[in-house]
């Protein structure tokens, strides 16, 4: 039976209200029912903090957020047909193209053809298909476009191999709502089959010689060249660690499940399948010395310290023997994650599309323990810890997606922003710099 058929859970209409303003009940929540002759127990599908529903999507389902000082809310769309790739909320159920329409409109459009192979646009001044953002604590908006967007044209959809130039992170000041610098990619560094999906930040000055910082990217091609990315935000070079580390691999043949429907891949014009993408999530640890990851399909946490990913191979040729030789595996969490967050506490939060929740991995005591779980909860994709004390997730039911249901969709708009209250007056981490 396809997943699309039984797409019908509702959003809950009550939640398990905060203790107080910094505790929250997360103990196994169940009842006990009142109706009939027995008192039966039941899961009431929920525990955590209050869950809110900050934000209504109507028109194009969300992957990536990002929330800034001001409390400005921006968003991003994987493109297939969609107008524009990244976007600011206007209102609670609206969003428009940012900083344009004109900057997410490529003159020559989004792919071209070279002798029968599709590539995505190598434009590096216009959003081709933009799939993460992320703010730092200077309030500047960064976004990672993949330069691979989907292309509907043919019986199954299909996403072009990336042109150099296409793949790029852009910052962009958001007081004047204009572009400050663009950092694309050498071939040697982002292949063709690359998938950039997720990034963070350590803007310190000392953690680079240049003194400008430095990004770290997941490549989570799902043609199996997974890895980490660095950029050196202060000279543009950048470099590769990790290249198919089996930490960063797909786990082969996982079948996890969803509002409690096992799910198998089902790509129209391909016999059934699994999910084929490896490493997803990362978060930085709250010094920046640790950098945690998991494949999307995988149940196991691990960790590297990030001067290993700091480490340049055209300056050090031992350098990736030394990451592969260090990277930890710290155990299984109870499922499998699609993105992390953290907070100024030094909590990681992961999304656990498999429980309708998000728990938190405790670096003291080596353990993942519950934070919110919610029936809306539907596919958390990506969230971000705000300047408020909140942390915003969104939900756009990727399960019930056409690409992987033989082309049907199953999924209802609208898609969410949902926000929770941080535990123990959590807030952003600032410590990573820099500060204003």
């Amino acid at each position: 039976m396809k997943l699309s058929t039984l797409l019908g859970l509702a959003g809950a209409s009550s939640y398990t209200a905060a203790q107080n303003s910094t505790s929250y009940n997360t103990t196994l929540n169940s009842t006990f029912g009142t109706a009939g002759p027995r008192n039966v127990r039941i899961d009431t599908g929920t525990y955590g903090p209050q869950v809110e529903e900050f934000h209504y999507y109507y028109d194009q389902w969300p992957i990536g957020l990002a929330v800034s000082k001001q409390g400005r809310v921006f968003t991003c769309y994987t493109r297939g047909t969609y107008a524009y790739t990244l976007g600011e909320v206007v209102n609670t159920t609206a969003e428009a193209a940012y900083p344009s329409l004109a900057l997410n409109t490529p003159p020559g459009g989004l792919y071209n053809v070279t002798n029968g192979i599709q590539f995505g646009s190598n434009d590096p001044n216009s959003f081709i298909s933009v799939q993460a953002l992320y703010i730092t604590p200077d309030d500047t908006l960064w976004v990672l476009d993949t330069g691979r967007p989907t292309i509907n044209e043919s019986q199954a959809p299909s996403i072009p191999y990336a042109a150099p130039g296409g793949p790029k992170l852009v910052a962009i000041n958001l007081t004047t709502n204009s572009i400050a610098r663009t950092y694309t990619l050498p071939p040697n560094v982002h292949y063709p089959d690359s998938y950039m999906n997720d990034l963070r930040f350590d803007m310190r000055p000392n953690v680079t010689e240049s003194g400008g910082g430095i990004a770290y990217i997941v490549d989570s091609s799902n043609e199996g060249r997974t890895g980490f990315i660095m950029i050196d935000l202060g000279t543009g070079e950048s470099w590769r660690q990790l290249s198919q580390h089996p930490s960063t691999l797909r786990v082969n043949e996982d079948v996890p499940s969803y509002q409690g429907i096992p799910f198998y891949s089902r790509q129209k014009g391909s016999p059934l399948g699994f999910q084929q993408e490896g490493l997803d999530g990362a978060e930085l640890s709250l010094y920046g010395d640790i950098i945690y990851y998991s494949p999307l399909t995988s149940d196991y946490l691990f960790s590297i310290e990030t001067r290993y990913l700091r480490a340049n191979p055209s300056n050090d040729t031992l350098s990736a023997k030394r990451a592969f030789d260090n990277v930890k595996n710290l155990g299984q969490r109870g499922g499998n994650a699609n993105g992390f967050s953290s907070d100024n506490l030094g909590n990681v939060y992961m999304l656990m599309p498999n429980q309708n929740a998000i728990y938190i991995y405790n670096s003291t005591t080596l353990q993942a323990k519950p934070y919110v779980r919610d029936p809306r909860i539907v596919w958390p994709d990506s969230a971000n810890v705000g300047f408020d004390g909140y942390i915003y997730f969104n939900i756009n039911q990727l399960p019930y997606q056409p690409d992987w249901n033989d082309g049907n969709d199953g999924r209802q708009y609208p898609g969410l922003i949902l926000r929770s209250r941080l535990p123990d007056g959590a807030n952003k981490n600032m410590i990573l710099g820099p500060s204003t």
